[in-house]
């Protein structure tokens, strides 16, 4: 089955040129099936090429899937049209009395500020605890999973030495965990951040688990003990060449950054980039659909609130 968008999202494009079967929603509305309805809250300046790739991971499930694009009210994108926002973007004042089978809540690049230093972070905080009684399950990313620990578990990201940045080696820390499940015992998460969640202190809460761990970058994918909370310090939704464009243009800008590790041939950032995550990035998106969405939410969306 396919993801459900909007008739002209430019997503669409790229998507059926990859042979990622989607749906318009006129099609849908004629099709007696309740599908699952995905809000993702896109906290990216980059709002486009977040979709995409969201979109092209979620669509690669049997299940037929509805997305609903949020953005906060009080924060206004700088990268962004005002058109392009009004017409493929709700407001989350406009779905705060909606329920949904899941939500993704995304980055941002703002993790060298504190939390109560960013400017919509009131805003944030007031979503992250509506997630928890209008979403049945929550996958976070990145900066969007650090910022759901500190205000549900008071767990502070810690600065790095230097940026995390590259294709990391990770395993598995529990075994036959449903989200990780036909996954190999080696798999590779991309990462990009300037701060990290220490192991010791995610411990420390009972309602806790690492799952996925890695010896270079820490901390990969953390799960509440209920399922219904995913947290994923890196980014298994990002295309081939995500990374090189950070890379080209803090070098354009003049800035201090590394050559990404493990993601050039031979981190050469003249040669080809080597893929090493795209099958299992799928697959933990598929899983998260299907074991923490699907199969446990209640077929009466107003029942999550309830439950």
């Amino acid at each position: 089955m396919p993801i459900i968008i909007p008739n002209d999202l430019p997503a669409s494009a790229t998507l059926a040129s990859e042979n990622i079967f989607t749906m318009t929603e006129f099609r849908a509305i004629h099709q007696d099936i309740r599908p699952i309805r995905i809000g993702i809250l896109n906290l990216m300046p980059t709002k486009e090429t977040t979709e995409t790739q969201l979109l092209r991971v979620l669509g690669n499930s049997p299940l037929q899937t509805e997305i609903v694009l949020i953005q906060l009210d009080g924060h206004i994108p700088q990268n962004t049209s005002k058109a392009y926002l009004e017409r493929f973007y709700l407001p989350f004042s406009a779905v705060k009395d909606q329920n949904f089978d899941g939500l993704i809540i995304t980055g941002a690049p703002v993790e060298n500020l504190a939390f109560e230093e960013v400017t919509y972070w009131r805003e944030l905080e007031t979503i992250l605890e509506w997630s928890r009684h209008h979403g049945f399950a929550t996958f976070h990313i990145c900066w969007g999973a650090q910022a759901a620990l500190y205000k549900h578990y008071g767990i502070n990201k810690r600065p790095l030495a230097q940026k995390c940045f590259g294709v990391f080696e990770h395993k598995t820390v529990v075994k036959n965990t449903k989200l990780l499940r036909g996954f190999d015992d080696v798999f590779h998460i991309p990462q990009s951040r300037h701060t990290e969640v220490l192991r010791s202190e995610i411990e420390k809460v009972d309602a806790l688990e690492i799952i996925a761990e890695s010896k270079d970058s820490g901390v990969g994918i953390i799960i509440s003990r209920d399922g219904r909370e995913v947290y994923a310090t890196g980014h298994s939704e990002y295309d081939a060449w995500t990374l090189a464009s950070e890379y080209f243009r803090d070098v354009d800008k003049g800035l201090p950054i590394q050559v990404p590790k493990n993601y050039f041939k031979n981190d050469d950032p003249a040669k080809e980039v080597i893929v090493k995550w795209r099958s299992h990035g799928h697959l933990l998106f598929t899983n998260w659909l299907n074991y923490y969405v699907y199969q446990e939410t209640p077929y009466v969306l107003e029942e999550i609130g309830r439950t």
